[in-house]
């Protein structure tokens, strides 16, 4: 794994932000950190303890997208005296037919990774095409070997881990229109498990915010 700290001002508060495969902090770059330190965590090649402190801070939220939310269940003793954690689009069980992306389609992806990165894939990450469009002015800077690796990697890992959810998220963003993981399979997982939301957007839905306080904000009400 690797990390950025999008900011680091001595803040009081803390946002841990674990991104979904394939993605670095390039497209998060617009949202406003305000009062808050960011740091953005990324690359599942590994997924393996964040050696930095986070202990120092008063008030501390963690926020996991896509394949995040599995990578950071599966750190989950890491974050455990977090004050709220979020998962956004996905869930503990990533490739799953009732639960996550069901497997067929995610074993298509891991074999046409690289056709996929440099074609439709990231079209489909977003509901509209001014969005795809936006997010072309400031994309990922990845290597597509790199992101390819990941997957590979990322699907290892979950075909290791063999666990019973136990409680750890406080909150579920599902989109209605999300083309990654089936809206129905995250309601499955996260019904009489969590409580959740459901927001008008696709698989990436961060651009109805202008801040990640805005999205600390929206799991609230």
């Amino acid at each position: 794994m690797l990390y950025h700290w999008i900011n680091r001002q001595n803040n009081n508060k803390l946002i841990v932000f674990l991104a979904g495969w394939s993605f670095d902090f390039y497209p998060f770059e617009f949202l406003e950190c305000e009062n808050a330190d960011v740091l953005f965590v990324y690359d599942y090649n590994s997924i393996s303890d964040l050696q930095i402190v986070m202990k120092n801070y008063s008030e501390k939220f963690l926020i996991t997208w896509s394949m995040g939310v599995f990578a950071g269940y599966i750190l989950k003793d890491l974050f455990k005296d977090f004050d709220q954690k979020i998962a956004v689009n996905g869930t503990p069980y990533p490739v799953d037919d009732a639960l996550g992306i069901p497997q067929k389609p995610f074993l298509l992806t891991l074999r046409h990774a690289k056709t996929g990165l440099e074609g439709k894939f990231y079209q489909n990450i977003f509901d509209r095409q001014e969005e795809f469009e936006r997010y072309l002015k400031n994309p990922v800077q990845r290597s597509i070997e790199n992101r390819e690796n990941e997957l590979k990697s990322l699907y290892s890992r979950i075909k290791e881990e063999k666990f019973e959810y136990e409680k750890f998220y406080d909150f579920a963003l599902i989109s209605n229109n999300d083309k990654i993981i089936p809206t129905k399979n995250q309601i499955n997982f996260w019904q009489n498990r969590t409580p959740f939301k459901i927001l008008e957007s696709g698989h990436f839905p961060f651009y109805n915010f202008k801040s990640w306080a805005e999205i600390l904000e929206f799991s609230e009400k």
